[in-house]
């Protein structure tokens, strides 16, 4: 295979791998094929999730989000994940039916290091499973069954470059266009708008579970 041609883009494994020193020590033996004692916790305090899936038109990303926990782990190699309200387009549970390879990304408030896991899903309909993930006495009409198969956590670089935790790099939401101004711009003016912003929160409020 062809090296980087004159324009810049690397097409082979050996011309990226030369740019590069070696991976230190730490970041091989960090690695297992099953959730480690001391990488649990991390996933039972994370109330954030991103969850990456691929199907016939490619790769996605999901944000998932609960209390802490809500993934649950039933063993060394299982993880549970139910699937909360949302917009029903499906997206990700699309992708685990046709492709059953999934990462995760778990995210903890305050802290510096995420933890990535891997592993093929499953998407069940089980009644007593799907009970009991309840909240607000409202189940998920599915869970994802997920076996693990790697393990790792990455450190706080890009949590420090992104100052993801410092209040100071905050910028308010007015900043950025609104849903509603997204929605009534990409649908001509046929859904959102400033009534779609108004009534949002109460939407969301309401119908979180």
């Amino acid at each position: 295979m062809a090296e980087a041609n004159d324009d810049g883009v690397i097409r082979s494994l050996a011309a990226l791998e030369a740019l590069y020193d070696a991976p230190a020590r730490g970041s091989i033996v960090k690695e297992c094929d099953h959730i480690h004692p001391l990488y649990r916790p991390f996933i039972e305090a994370a109330p954030f999730v991103v969850l990456a899936t691929a199907g016939p038109e490619g790769p996605d990303l999901s944000p998932r989000g609960d209390g802490p926990g809500f993934l649950r782990v039933t063993g060394a190699r299982e993880v549970l994940m139910p699937d909360r309200r949302g917009n029903n387009r499906l997206d990700s549970l699309r992708n685990i039916v046709t492709n059953p390879r999934v990462a995760l990304l778990f995210i903890v408030p305050g802290v510096g290091e995420t933890l990535r896991l891997t592993g093929r899903a499953e998407v069940t309909t089980d009644p007593g499973l799907c009970a009991s993930f309840a909240q607000n006495g409202q189940s998920p009409r599915v869970v994802v069954r997920i076996a693990v198969s790697k393990v790792f956590f990455q450190c706080s670089r890009a949590v420090l470059r992104a100052k993801l935790w410092d209040p100071g790099a905050q910028i308010p939401r007015s900043a950025l266009p609104s849903p509603g101004a997204i929605l009534v711009a990409l649908s001509g003016g046929e859904v959102g708008g400033a009534a779609y912003d108004e009534a949002l929160p109460a939407r969301l409020r309401d119908r979180l579970y």
